[in-house]
């Protein structure tokens, strides 16, 4: 996002945050509209239209395929589905009535948008009403979901997806041949799908609302880039949200203008001098090796910190507090705990759904496996999935593994060493020592891998490891 859009966003929810009556419809009409607002334009004609409706689109369904009984009530349901239809035909026609941005969007007839809406509410009541079949519709909707994400994050996939409807599009004009598809926010969107669904079979998920449930998936300032909240935490502060006082206020302000320095002051200068691929050909020497590493290793953590206090302060505004995603991770003395305090929601997401089942139906098994082989196996595979979540690339994978690795040998360590350590460390001093000595091992570990995440071949970074090792 640019300061201009932040600048938007937060006059957005000062206005929406001192709502009193119809907060929650405003709420939605905001992020639905911000939805379209914040994506990029598409080379496909209409193509930048369609991927915002399909976000909603796709949040309807999950809602329908999750929604309890008692939140089904069609009272309940019409005013939202009236917001969402407005937002999406309101953009539609934003072409003939001169809106700059909805023109980059390529919105198309509003006719045949509002045929589409009709069409997703029928939808709705259908998954409403017929339930027989709800976990096998669910399934049906997962792997969608999944198909979608693959395509998306693979490089390959995604540019020859853009060419071919480019191909039977030919009035598309904009962009490269094979410019990859950008769906804004699908990621995190898929998540928090992902997350209900899955508590819904499990009995977990509380009843919500349709307005409620599309402001939990779509609310405007988690929505590009985290944190991902859950659902039974959110729905409580969006009924009743915090009371703003001018302390909260205050607070709301600050984090705004920390997050916005951390990303457009300190992170754009760091980018000047990272590590990256046209850089690493031309690095002569091994201190200056680390100095670019050193800067990229600090300009992806004031980046992406800057966008979460951003989203922090903005939501506070709303009267909800979002989870925290950092907390000083490179002042951590060991790799598990920089892993609790790096992307947090992202690392509780994956130890709920990926490494607590893995680990449970390993250690449950008729012939169990050998206790550090489970940890190594699921460490491993929820590491690498970690790390394709960013993208479907060997340097993603690598960079997954390369901590999957370094988490096994902490917890290797740890077992072995308990209770074993010499009295010495154990002292105030020595603990000192011994957590300094940690802090640094960790943060060298965690930067040297940033190598596999930042740069795009294994040439490149082989080829930067031995320089930081001096044999370059």
């Amino acid at each position: 996002m640019t300061i201009l859009q932040i600048t938007v966003l937060i006059g957005l929810a000062a206005i929406v945050g001192r709502l009193r009556r119809g907060r929650q419809l405003a709420l939605l009409a905001a992020s639905g509209t911000a939805i379209f607002w914040l994506q990029p334009a598409e080379p496909v004609t209409n193509l930048g239209f369609w991927l915002p409706v399909a976000t909603l689109g796709v949040t309807v369904m999950a809602w329908a395929l999750t929604s309890l009984p008692e939140a089904r009530a069609w009272s309940q349901t019409w005013p939202a589905m009236a917001v969402l239809s407005a937002v999406v035909v309101s953009v539609a026609a934003g072409r003939s009535l001169g809106l700059q941005w909805t023109s980059a969007l390529g919105a198309p007839r509003w006719e045949f948008t509002l045929a589409l809406l009709f069409a997703a509410a029928a939808f709705v009541l259908a998954c409403n009403y017929w339930r027989s079949n709800s976990r096998l519709l669910a399934l049906v909707f997962v792997l969608g979901l999944l198909a979608a994400f693959v395509v998306l994050k693979t490089p390959g996939l995604a540019a020859s997806a853009g060419s071919w409807l480019k191909s039977v599009r030919p009035e598309s004009d904009r962009g490269e041949p094979g410019t990859p598809l950008a769906w804004l926010g699908f990621s995190y969107v898929a998540f928090r799908l992902l997350h209900t669904i899955r508590d819904r079979q499990s009995g977990r998920l509380p009843p919500t609302t349709l307005t409620e449930y599309v402001n939990y998936v779509c609310f405007f300032p988690a929505f590009t880039a985290g944190p991902i909240d859950r659902l039974e935490r959110f729905v409580p502060e969006l009924r009743a949200p915090l009371p703003l006082q001018d302390p909260d206020w205050l607070n709301a302000g600050s984090r705004i203008v920390l997050g916005l320095f951390k990303k457009f002051v300190i992170s754009d200068l760091l980018a000047v001098i990272s590590v990256s691929d046209g850089l690493v050909p031309y690095v002569r020497t091994a201190g200056w090796m680390w100095v670019f590493l050193y800067a990229y290793s600090l300009r992806i953590y004031f980046d992406f910190s800057g966008y979460t206090d951003v989203a922090v302060g903005i939501g506070r505004m709303l009267g909800v507090r979002l989870p925290e995603n950092f907390a000083a991770p490179y002042l951590k003395p060991n790799i598990a705990l920089f892993w609790n305090s790096w992307h947090m929601t992202l690392t509780q997401w994956f130890r709920s759904y990926v490494f607590n089942p893995l680990t449970r139906r390993l250690r449950s098994a008729k012939t169990p496996l050998p206790m550090w082989l489970i940890i190594l196996i699921t460490q491993a595979a929820t590491m690498v999935l970690i790390g394709l979540w960013h993208g479907i690339a060997w340097s993603f994978a690598a960079w997954g593994l390369w901590h999957a690795i370094g988490l096994f040998i902490h917890n290797r360590w740890v077992g072995l060493t308990a209770n074993r350590l010499p009295m010495w460390v154990r002292s105030p001093r020595g603990q000192m020592l011994s957590r300094a000595a940690g802090i640094f091992l960790t943060f060298h570990f965690v930067t040297v891998g940033w190598l596999f995440f930042v740069l795009s071949t294994p040439d490149l970074a082989w080829h930067a490891l031995l320089h930081l090792l001096g044999s370059g």
